[in-house]
Formats: structure tokens, sequence, C-alpha cells
């Protein structure tokens, strides 16, 4: 086993509003063989999500900020090249989490070996069958306890996670699925592969007048990637005991300023609402069940995705700064 050199993006300064690729630098890191117990991993696909732009906030989250100078972590899919571990052997697929770079080297357990299923991309581990379809999952059933006929409203639905929430949600019974996307292309999207009743442009009018027309009997659920006015005006047309499930905020990841709160909050006492944010951190749990249900889906033909690629792992801030811009359909891969 001979030494080997790894590209890596690091973070190298915190974002003021929007990042800018000179937030960003690349690092050239040489490994020994493997030590023992160790294993280098060569990646397929990297994973470019919104949360890491909160991520390069000094604050307080529910996980650690990215530190300066050091690599950005996240989720990756890719295959053991070397090995001094008699768990990974050379040729394992596994997952991890040390993110932007296109070749790893670090101890076995920080490594998980998944099975390579015949015909399923290895890039659907991170996201439909992987953390974005478990979001989607313990989003509508932990959090907003989805009941069959439930009108749902999913904001951002076009991406990663909302794609997956709309088919979901109708798999778990919802009555009708409505969602909210950045462009025309975007909206018949979401009606014409992923199920959705009906959507509309946000970008076209008035997030509360084209979300009221969309749902003129109300919602019962919302599932929200958005936050700002989109959450408004779920505020405006929730039916009594409905329930909100809060994902992200990525209407406000970029603003220097802090941004206005809902106008009309006082509906949750008046229409007795429930509105609980969540992490996956918690609900680890319903893995299993997830793993059930969606691989019965997905089986079946019942799940259809999207991905946006981009190649190289020089090109990781690219497809980031793309991502957080809503250039892509469905999720954002880096392919190494």
């Amino acid at each position: 086993m001979t030494d080997a050199t790894s590209t890596q993006i690091q973070l190298a300064a915190r974002p003021i509003g929007w990042p800018t690729p000179a937030d960003f630098q690349t690092a050239h890191v040489t490994y020994d063989a493997p030590k023992p117990g160790e294993v280098r991993v060569r990646n397929t696909f990297v994973s470019v999500d919104p949360y890491m732009r909160g991520r390069m906030n000094d604050v307080r989250s529910y996980t650690p900020p990215f530190a300066l100078g050091e690599t950005i972590t996240g989720g990756a899919v890719g295959r053991v090249v070397a090995s001094a571990s008699d768990d990974l052997p050379v040729g394992t697929v596994v997952l991890h989490q040390h993110g932007w770079s296109d070749l790893v080297q670090a101890d076995a357990s920080t490594f998980r070996a998944i099975p390579e299923i015949p015909g399923v991309p290895l890039s659907l581990n991170l996201h439909i069958l992987g953390m974005t379809g478990l979001t989607a999952y313990v989003g509508l059933t932990a959090i907003a306890h989805l009941k069959p006929g439930d009108t749902v409203f999913v904001s951002g639905a076009a991406g990663a996670v909302g794609t997956a929430v709309g088919q979901i949600a109708k798999l778990l019974g919802a009555g009708r699925v409505i969602g909210s996307a950045g462009t025309p292309e975007k909206v018949a999207l979401l009606t014409e592969k992923y199920g959705y009743d009906a959507a509309f442009d946000y970008k076209s009018g008035d997030v509360r007048t084209l979300l009221a027309e969309a749902a003129p009997e109300g919602i019962d659920v919302f599932f929200d990637n958005v936050g700002g006015d989109h959450l408004q005006a779920a505020l405006d047309v929730f039916n009594d005991g409905g329930r909100a499930a809060l994902c992200g905020a990525i209407s406000s990841y970029n603003t220097t300023e802090r941004p206005a709160g809902p106008d009309n909050m006082s509906t949750m006492i008046t229409r007795g609402l429930t509105m609980q944010g969540f992490t996956l951190a918690g609900f680890l749990h319903l893995v299993p069940e997830f793993q059930e249900k969606m691989t019965a889906w997905f089986a079946a033909g019942s799940i259809a995705y999207d991905e946006t690629i981009v190649d190289g792992i020089d090109h990781a801030v690219d497809a980031f700064l793309s991502m957080m811009r809503g250039a892509n359909t469905g999720k954002m891969l880096v392919r190494i």
C-alpha cells in the first residue's frame, strides 16, 4: 500500500451574507500507508446540502460549526481502496461524514459498509435512500403526525427533501399535496413527476395569495424548508389542529439582518396549531422502519428522484453555491 494524495476543500473564512469562492480553499493532504485499523476510501459522490451554510457561521446550533482551515465535513459514499482493517476489506462500499475530498483515510469505525445493489446508483444512498428520505419520513410521521386524508403543503418542494416529502406523503395517505418551487419548470416537475396535486412558482406573486388559491380548503400539515414568507402564508391557511414540521429556513441563511417574524402568529392560539423544529439526531431509532418502507416503495417503482451532478472535487464550491441559489432539481451532488 503506497502513499496517496487527497484533494480537500476547506473553509477559509466565515461568510458574511452569501458565501463566495474566497471563503473556501483547496488543500492537498498526503497519506502514508494505512495504520492498523485504518482504511483509505476513494469517494464516488460527495453531498452538498443547505444545512452546511449554517455550520459556516460561528454560532450556537445543534451541531458544532465548521472549523476554519479544516475540511468541510458531510455525507459521502465511496469504495475502500486500501485497508488495514479486517472489517472493511478493499472493494467495500461505504458511507461516511468526512466530507469534501476525493480521497479520505481514517479509522475504519468512521465508515459504514453498505450493500451494493445491482441497478441502484450509489448516489441514492446520499439522498432518497439515505438521510434525505429519512428527513422527509421523520418530519411527516414523528413531527407532523400525518393522518390519512390530510392536506400537506411543502415549501421548497423541488429540492432533495421536498421531492421526497411529496411522494412519501402520498404513499402514507395524504389527501392532497401542494408544493412551492422557484421556476415554472420545477412547478411542472412537481405535478408531472412527483405526484403533487398542485404547485406554484413562489417568484410569480405574493406567496400568501398563491397558497390561498392552491389550498382553498386549508392545509393540515406544513413541511417547511424555506421559512419566512412561506411560514407566514401557511399560518394564514392552516385548518384547526394543523401541524408544522420545521426542517429548514433557507430564505434566511444568507441574510445579514435579522429577518422579520410572521405577523400572524396568533393563529397558533386561535386554531390550536402545533409547530416543531427537528433534526435527525433524536430520531435515528426510526431508521429501520424507514428503510423497510422505502425499500418496498423503491422496489415497487413508487419513488422518483432527480439528481443535479457537478463533476470534480475542485468544483464542490461551485456546486454548493449553485445549490444555495436554487440551481438544482432534486439532490445536488459532486461526482468524483
